[in-house]
C-alpha cells in the first residue's frame, strides 16, 4: 500500500491539538485501552476474502491496528494518527503495519487518501476532532460501496473523574490559567443516529453503548489512566513540577472521595463508550 500522500499532506498534523501524546503512559492500561477495540472489531465483516483494504483512523501506538492485523491477516492496514510520537512507537511496535502521519480535522489529508477503503475503523479517537457532521461523511467518503464505518468515542462525561477535572479547571485558582475550552467534540447518542439517518452515504447502520467495570488497583491508577488522556491537556500547559503536582493533589484528593474501595483496596472504575456502525451506500 502506498502511504506517500497520508505522512506528505500532514506537515501541520498537530495545529488542531497541540497535546503532546506520550506513547508509554498511554499504554500502561494496555489491556483496558485495547478491549473496545476488540469488540469493536468482533462487529466487522468476516475474514472471507473481501476485505481487502483497512484504514485505522487515530491508530495510537498501534495497539487497535494490532486487532485489525488479527482480524484480517492478509489485508493491506494502514494506521494513521496526528502525533509523530504516536506513530513512531506504533512502527516500532507494528513493523509489519503502515503507519502514516494524518490529521483527522484537515479535509486535505481526506483528500490525500485512497477512497476505496473496505473498512475504515477508529477508536477513542474521534472525541477531540471538531465538527462530527463533517468528519463522519468524511470517514464515510474513504469507504468503496458496500464497506463500513466503525468507531468507538468515550462517553463518560458523567463519570466523577470528568466531574472533578471539569469543577477544578474552572476554580478560581485555575480558571485564568487553564485552557476553557472543550476538550472533547462528541454529539449525543441522538444526534449522531440523525446524522447517520440522513447521511446520503449510509445505507445501514447501528449504535450502542457499554459500560466498562474496569478494575484498578487502587486510586492513583485512576490518576495514572488519566495522564495519559483528559488530565494531559492541563497539566501540559502549567509551567512547572511544582505547579503540577499542585493541580493533580487537588484531583487526587476529590478521586479518593468520590470512588469507594473493594474488600482489597482495589477500585471499580465504570467508564462508558458509546459504538457505531454505518455501511456505505
Amino acid at each position: 500500500m502506498t502511504t506517500t500522500n497520508a505522512t506528505d499532506t500532514s506537515t501541520s498534523a498537530t495545529k488542531t491539538n497541540t497535546v503532546q501524546w506520550d506513547s508509554q503512559q498511554y499504554l500502561r492500561f494496555k489491556k483496558e485501552r485495547t478491549q473496545p477495540s476488540r469488540d469493536l472489531a468482533a462487529q466487522l465483516p468476516p475474514d472471507d476474502g473481501t476485505v481487502r483494504r483497512v484504514l485505522d483512523i487515530g491508530c495510537g501506538p498501534g495497539n487497535s491496528t494490532a486487532v485489525l492485523r488479527e482480524r484480517y491477516p492478509h489485508a493491506e492496514i494502514l494506521g494513521v494518527d496526528n502525533s509523530p510520537e504516536m506513530i513512531d512507537a506504533a512502527r516500532k511496535a507494528h513493523p509489519d503495519i503502515d503507519f502514516a502521519l494524518f490529521d483527522a480535522s484537515n479535509p486535505a489529508d481526506f483528500d490525500a487518501l485512497p477512497h476505496d477503503f473496505d473498512v475504515v475503523f477508529s477508536n477513542a479517537c474521534i472525541q477531540w476532532v471538531p465538527d462530527h457532521p463533517r468528519l463522519i461523511p468524511a470517514m464515510l467518503g474513504l469507504l468503496q460501496p458496500g464497506g463500513m464505518l466503525a468507531v468507538q468515542t468515550p462517553m463518560n462525561y458523567e463519570e466523577p473523574i470528568h466531574r472533578i477535572i471539569a469543577d477544578v479547571v474552572h476554580s478560581p485558582q485555575y480558571a485564568d490559567r487553564l485552557p476553557q475550552q472543550r476538550e472533547f467534540y462528541n454529539l449525543t447518542p441522538p444526534e449522531y443516529w440523525e446524522l447517520l439517518h440522513g447521511g446520503e452515504l449510509v445505507a445501514d447502520f447501528r449504535i450502542w453503548k457499554v459500560v466498562y467495570m474496569h478494575n484498578l488497583p487502587s486510586h492513583e491508577a485512576i490518576m495514572d489512566w488519566y495522564r495519559g488522556t483528559g488530565l494531559r491537556p492541563y497539566l501540559q500547559a502549567l509551567p512547572g513540577d511544582a505547579e503540577r503536582a499542585v493541580f493533580e493533589s487537588e484531583i487526587f484528593g476529590r478521586v479518593r472521595e468520590a470512588y469507594s474501595t473493594q474488600s482489597d483496596g482495589s477500585i471499580i472504575f465504570p467508564f462508558p463508550r458509546f459504538f457505531f456502525t454505518a455501511v456505505r451506500r
